[in-house]
């Protein structure tokens, strides 16, 4: 089911736009307007002091999310990229350069999940702005199986660490900060 998802994903639904764009929003640089604009309005929100906890966690759950998945899972699991496996040369789509040999989990859906969750646990309030936190992770996500990195499982795995991660990292963050803390704490039924 992997191999069928990755093929619609990177072959059937290639067209001249997706290899324009996706190449370019699933870079991490991308997105830097984006963090800076967070920036602005969770200070102007909750002032420094308070936001500089939460940007500390944010820090803190991605540092601990990627480290796992680059340096614990992938080397662990030794599940090999699409781009990277000798059986598919030539017939994977790669828009990117491959990068390093192996691909399980996704640093970019962990990473970008890690962040969804802390800020949908934290500071992102209401139904349509957690589900656009959401969206925006798995656009990314599905980005990094488009351009030829990852499968689909790959992704998928990166999405529960980053989601573990960040549910740990948000009830921490709420022991270790108490009252200025934003958001409420998550319970063990979150």
């Amino acid at each position: 089911m992997d191999q069928t998802l990755f093929d619609f994903l990177n072959h059937q639904l290639a067209n001249p736009f997706l290899d324009a764009v996706l190449p370019i929003y699933r870079e991490k640089t991308t997105w830097i307007p984006l963090y800076l604009l967070f920036l602005f309005f969770l200070v102007r929100s909750y002032g420094w002091r308070r936001s500089l906890y939460l940007i500390l966690c944010l820090a803190a759950v991605i540092a601990v999310a990627d480290q796992l998945a680059a340096t614990l899972l992938k080397p662990w699991v030794g599940r090999l990229r699409p781009c990277a496996e000798p059986s598919l040369a030539g017939r994977v789509r790669e828009l990117v350069s491959c990068g390093g040999a192996y691909g399980f989990p996704s640093n970019h859906a962990t990473n970008h999940f890690a962040v969804a969750v802390v800020l949908s646990l934290t500071w992102v309030r209401g139904t349509v702005g957690r589900l656009a936190l959401f969206l925006w992770a798995t656009s990314i996500g599905l980005a990094q199986v488009y351009v030829g990195k990852h499968y689909p499982g790959d992704v998928l795995a990166g999405a529960f660490l980053g989601t573990a991660v960040a549910i740990i990292g948000v009830m921490v963050y709420h022991r270790l900060v108490g009252r200025l803390a934003i958001g409420t704490p998550p319970t063990a039924a979150d």
